[in-house]
């Protein structure tokens, strides 16, 4: 009994899966509504099925035999034949029906009940003016093709159809460089325009090259693919490949994509461009350099403005050796590095370099002229991956650690805090794997670790990014309230911030937890009041004459455009024992400020952020 209950509890009835629109049609068909007669057999076995585009000639006749509509020029159509992709496109229910069971090249004779054409209770298809609806009718259907079609635009304006299958998963999108062999016909046959010899065309997809719907339907297809891509009139857009001179309602282009180039606009504004000369082996972007790859390429470097003079070739001016660089590290020009890192190995690229982005930060070769725009072209032989500390002893694991640590240190002191920060970050995450094994190792990872977190802060301080900073201290200080380091850094993470309480309150905390550290923290005491006494002195001059005006008067604000504010003088430059850098102020004390009934009234908090917002207006 026990099992039948545990049975009926796990049973779990199945919901009913919904109808389509199309059943819900189909359910109308009653027995007699819809009649064939196969008037011209077919050939092949196979018939249309959803997803198929079917192209097909059509003649309504009246019982009688009279012609009400047809696509036939000889009946008095256009001698277009109609498209429609099934299960896509809206048709009469009994087409609906009675195509899907016809061969190609078939010609059937369909009896139709009103209810199954246009006398159908909400038709999705109107009627056209003085149609007999209400009429029983034939309809005559020759089935000239059908096949399985890509749709390519909703509204079904855009449909192609494989002749061959390409080669590769990638397809053109703008900027790329395409080239193909393209020939344009009416749905008649007759030729329109064929750029099928000599040179395949070449155009820039997104540059509008070719009508709108012939670069929607290239951009689905793949190297050396070819098809048949039948776009309606809304997407026939002019170009220089085809300027219309008539009407068309419709044109069917056959391509074949012969090649592509990928380009990329690295920054989005058109001066970093990355063009990929010949492809490299692996699937993109997986078998692209991580961060902190030892990569080998060969590389040209060309000055543009100069008849793209060659100022240096490995395979020349490095004794034919190959240049290597770990990647993340600033050891060459930031838009070498961007394109680089998105190379596969074997893949030569074309990379037009801005000079900001090239020399003009980085050490420039004396045969390059300041403000040169830069042309690269780089070869990428192969790269190693980052180093794995999965199997590592802990020793091994903190020496590598601290490799990178020191890295990013350099990169700090080059000004690159990105590049730093991206460093110390790397190892924190890797961190979040390792496991000490006694106390011993456990303080060396922790006290690691607070190295790491502070340099973080250190960055993001250098970055303008102030409650990061903090955040970052937070860390450190949330384990350990009296560590110096973290007291200091936050502290000026604060005072920066405009936070000047709790910025006295950390370097009045140095003190007080080690005095060896008392010489920092009142050099940072006396800059921080030099900079309480800057913005008091700010807000006064703003509100000058604001509380002296009698009840009634309206108070002017004013401000000296043309103040001067005095130069602060920095002290030197120190190391820190985390290998970053502070700036820290030596200045003999200012004279104590005035303690005026203003300053009592308006607090601290206030007045830094006044003066904040004064510095912020100055600098617009």
């Amino acid at each position: 009994m026990a099992v039948d209950e545990d049975t009926e509890r796990e049973y779990v009835p199945q919901k009913e899966k919904q109808p389509t629109e199309e059943e819900k049609r189909k359910k109308k068909i009653v027995l007699g509504s819809l009649m064939k007669a196969i008037m011209r057999p077919g050939g092949g076995e196979s018939t249309p099925s959803d997803g198929d585009q079917i192209i097909y000639h059509y003649t309504i006749r009246t019982l009688d035999g009279v012609v009400v509509e047809s696509s036939r020029s000889e009946c008095g159509g256009k001698g277009t034949p109609t498209r429609h992709v099934l299960g896509k496109s809206k048709m009469l229910l009994g087409l609906l029906e009675g195509i899907p069971t016809m061969l190609k090249g078939e010609v059937a004779m369909f009896k139709m009940k009103p209810q199954l054409h246009y006398g159908e209770d909400d038709c999705p298809i109107s009627a056209p003016n003085g149609f007999p609806k209400e009429d029983e009718l034939h309809f005559e259907i020759e089935l000239i093709d059908f096949f399985k079609a890509k749709v390519v635009s909703d509204d079904l304006g855009v449909i192609k159809k494989v002749i061959r299958e390409g080669q590769g998963w990638e397809s053109p999108r703008e900027p790329y460089e395409v080239k193909a062999w393209i020939s344009a016909k009416t749905v008649t046959g007759k030729l329109i325009m064929s750029h099928t010899e000599g040179e395949p065309y070449f155009f820039t997809f997104g540059k509008s090259e070719v009508p709108k719907g012939l670069e929607m339907g290239i951009g689905t297809m793949a190297r050396e693919e070819k098809a048949v891509i039948f776009v309606t009139s809304q997407y026939l857009t002019q170009s220089p490949l085809m300027p219309l001179t008539e009407d068309y309602e419709e044109v069917q282009f056959e391509v074949e994509l012969v090649h592509f180039i990928q380009v990329r606009d690295m920054l989005g504004d058109g001066r970093l461009i990355k063009r990929r000369i010949r492809d490299g082996t692996g699937d993109f972007p997986m078998d692209c350099p991580l961060h902190d790859s030892l990569l080998r390429v060969h590389y040209k470097g060309m000055v543009l403005k100069e008849e793209k003079r060659v100022f240096y070739d490995t395979r020349v001016d490095n004794n034919g050796q190959p240049l290597e660089f770990c990647s993340g590290e600033g050891l060459v020009p930031e838009g070498f590095e961007m394109c680089v890192r998105l190379m596969l190995p074997g893949e030569v690229a074309l990379v037009t370099c801005p000079p900001d982005y090239a020399y003009d930060k980085f050490p420039r070769p004396a045969n390059v002229p300041e403000g040169a725009d830069i042309q690269w072209e780089i070869e990428l032989l192969g790269f190693e991956m980052p180093k794995d500390w999965t199997g590592l002893d802990f020793k091994s694991i903190m020496d590598d650690a601290e490799n990178i640590r020191n890295t990013g240190n350099r990169l700090f002191k080059e000004g690159k805090y990105e590049l730093a920060k991206a460093k110390y970050e790397k190892v924190l995450r890797e961190f979040n794997h390792v496991n000490p094994q006694d106390d011993e190792e456990g303080k060396i990872f922790a006290d690691t670790r607070n190295l790491l977190y502070l340099n973080v802060a250190a960055c993001y301080l250098k970055l303008g990014e102030l409650r990061k900073s903090i955040e970052f201290c937070n860390k450190v200080l949330d384990a350990n309230p009296a560590h110096v380091k973290g007291l200091y850094r936050r502290g000026m993470a604060y005072m920066a911030a405009g936070d000047f309480e709790e910025a006295k309150s950390d370097f009045n905390m140095m003190i007080k937890v080690d005095k060896s550290s008392e010489p920092d923290a009142t050099a940072a005491l006396l800059k921080l009041k030099q900079k309480e006494q800057e913005v008091e002195r700010k807000a006064r001059k703003q509100f000058k004459g604001l509380f002296d005006k009698k009840p009634g008067e309206i108070a002017e604000v004013e401000q000296d455009k043309d103040e001067k504010t005095s130069e602060r003088k920095e002290g030197e430059v120190k190391e820190d024992s985390d290998g970053t850098t502070s700036e820290d102020s030596h200045e003999s004390a200012p004279d104590a400020p005035q303690t005026g009934w203003f300053s009592r009234f308006w607090p601290t908090r206030f007045l830094s952020s006044l003066g904040q917002q004064i510095q912020r207006c100055t600098i617009l």
